[in-house]
């Protein structure tokens, strides 16, 4: 029987999972993911190779399992953003935009925004079984409600629509995970793109009336 560590089997399997998010972490700074085995894994979080599919039975189901992890504090904070019903849209869509975005720069997110993620990307399942599925259903929701309130303009289909704006969001995450430094202006820069899709008017062109 395998050494527990901590006070509680449920302690033991967080730092188990502890141990593989950052396993994996640094290997994909030494690695392309194709090239990454289990057995890889194994051996940099010190398990031995059954052990760890006692966790996952593939490398694609843990990569999975460890970004449903790493993503349930974004998820959380997000849905208590969108939650927010007497606050306008415009300013829960800033402020969901700015909780992503700091959720990127995690440790145990961080690989999914680095140049070449590719693979790593195409290893999480698209549809309701991706992790990051529960924010673009919240986000939708605020567009919904910005367009109810008239704060947005009426898109014609609102997951299109979010579904395109995703992309300059993750620009901006996979920016600040090149250049950390480029935080602030960044965030600003993606609040103001995105903004500036969903409402009725230009910036500019408000600030003349």
């Amino acid at each position: 029987m395998p050494r527990i560590r901590g006070a509680s089997i449920e302690e033991h399997h967080e730092m188990v999972w502890t141990d593989l998010a950052e396993a994996l972490r640094q290997l994909l700074l030494e690695r392309d993911y194709d090239s990454i085995t289990m057995g890889h894994i194994a051996a940099r979080a010190g398990l031995a190779r059954n052990t760890l599919y006692n966790y996952a039975r593939d490398k694609s189901a843990l990569v999975q399992a460890l970004t449903e992890r790493a993503a349930q504090p974004a998820v959380a904070r997000v849905a208590a953003i969108a939650a927010r019903s007497e606050e306008p849209a415009t300013e829960r869509m800033r402020d969901i935009i700015e909780a992503f975005l700091r959720a990127s720069r995690d440790q145990a997110l961080q690989p999914m925004f680095r140049p070449g993620s590719g693979p790593l990307v195409a290893a999480v399942p698209k549809g309701p079984d991706n992790p990051f599925n529960a924010i673009v259903a919240e986000v939708e929701n605020v567009v919904r409600d910005g367009i109810t309130l008239g704060e947005f303009r009426d898109v014609d289909d609102v997951p299109l629509t979010v579904e395109l704006l995703s992309g300059v969001v993750r620009a901006g995450a996979e920016r600040i995970g090149r250049d950390p430094a480029t935080f602030a202006g960044t965030m600003g820069a993606v609040q103001e793109v995105v903004l500036a899709a969903l409402n009725h008017e230009p910036k500019q062109a408000r600030s003349h009336q």
